[in-house]
């Protein structure tokens, strides 16, 4: 079991992670976000699973490509591939530590990396204001 290969961008103020899971069984690990926000599944399948506090599901549905995934703020979630070279995005607005959503004026475009970090960095010396965490920790 490992992890999807991710490449990310920002254009505008909206932020797209891309997650190749390139084998059944790849794991994007159970995180949670402040905001609500779409995933895209673009190929393949995954099962989202909602999970509690510690880490057992509390509610499982498996999502065929193509189609869209609402995910709620607050709720720990975790992706699982069922398919081999399944693809999906998440997708949200850029925002502050605050969690307000930024103006696109004030985000350089585009900004794409391979590497979260190039990122936060990016936005953060052009706002020159810390960013909400995009991925999962």
């Amino acid at each position: 079991m490992s992890s999807p290969e991710i490449k990310i961008i920002a254009v505008s103020n909206v932020f797209c992670r891309l997650m190749h899971f390139v084998n059944v069984g790849d794991v994007e690990h159970g995180h949670q976000h402040t905001y609500d926000h779409a995933t895209l599944v673009s190929t393949g399948a995954v099962v989202v699973d909602v999970l509690d506090d510690n880490d057992a599901v509390v509610s499982s549905k498996v999502f065929n490509a193509p189609n869209m995934v609402f995910i709620h703020k607050d709720k720990r979630h975790r992706l699982t591939a069922l398919e081999k070279n399944t693809v999906c995005s998440c997708i949200h607005a850029v925002r502050d530590v605050e969690g307000e959503i930024l103006d696109p004026e004030f985000l350089p475009e585009p900004v794409w990396s391979e590497d979260k970090g190039e990122i936060y960095q990016l936005v953060s010396e052009y706002t020159g204001k810390p960013m909400m965490p995009f991925a999962s920790q």
